[in-house]
């Protein structure tokens, strides 16, 4: 059954065009049902606003700019039975975000840091938490960059705004001039007002080491650690090169003919 004619342009007016998706398979169910008028309407609203609900999830995760759909179910716990499987799951929660504090997270490389970095930015995506990744490099750089083009003010607002921002892969490089004091402005500014996540190769008490000016670097740490939730992933490496098929029909060969 079609939709009466001045319906499509009501729900224009109204802001509520995407009713019409479902509009008419619910009006047949409604008549196979013989639901009430205020049932009828009811999952029609509730349509409305699942399909917004999903419009804007989609948008918080492209903004977000996450390399890849990481969630904790597809964390193997099991390599690495040293990580603290229940301190992840209650930062999870995404309640240090509403404390305004910091997740610092350190450990080898190929422990998993990123993909659990990400894993929490999707869990505050789910709760309807702006995010935004990315990488110490990138983001001094952009800052950096900001500064030709006369959109720094720009730039610095969305870093240091945004609820959970998410620095991966922190003393990778050293931090110098200017961008040393890029960094600690962030940090300065987003200090006990919105939450961040870094990762590093770096021990923690090494990471004022990954400034060259060190009373900045320790100023900018000092602030970062301060009632901050510190996360070490302990154990070997998730990344493992492919085995050499040629060199292990070799190697079976050599056995079968000693």
């Amino acid at each position: 059954m079609q939709p009466r004619p001045d319906i499509t342009p009501l729900l224009k007016k109204l802001r509520l065009s995407g009713m019409l998706e479902s509009l008419e398979i619910r009006n047949k169910q409604a008549i196979s049902d013989k639901m009430a008028y205020t049932e009828f309407l009811s999952l029609l609203l509730s349509d409305e606003v699942a399909r917004r609900d999903q419009k804007k999830f989609t948008s918080r995760m492209r903004k977000a700019g996450f390399r890849s759909s990481k969630t904790l179910e597809e964390f193997d716990f099991d390599f690495n039975p040293k990580i603290d499987k229940r301190q992840l799951y209650d930062l999870a929660t995404c309640k240090f975000i509403h404390e305004k504090a910091c997740v610092l997270m350190t450990g080898p490389c190929g422990t998993g840091k990123s993909h659990i970095a990400q894993a929490l930015g999707h869990y505050a995506v789910r709760q309807g938490i702006d995010v935004r990744f990315t990488t110490q490099s990138k983001l001094l750089a952009t800052l950096h960059a900001s500064k030709a083009t006369q959109t720094y003010a720009k730039q610095f607002k969305a870093f240091s705004q945004v609820p959970l921002l998410i620095m991966d892969d922190f003393g990778l490089k050293p931090v110098r001039p200017p961008h040393d004091e890029d960094l600690h402005d962030l940090v300065a500014q987003r200090y006990e007002h919105a939450s961040t996540i870094i990762t590093s190769n770096l021990d923690f008490q090494e990471w004022d080491r990954a400034f060259e000016n060190k009373l900045l670097g320790s100023a900018t740490i000092d602030r970062l650690r301060h009632d901050a939730y510190l996360v070490y992933l302990d154990g070997p490496s998730y990344r493992k090169p492919k085995p050499n098929q040629a060199l292990k029909k070799e190697v079976e060969k050599s056995q079968k003919s000693a």
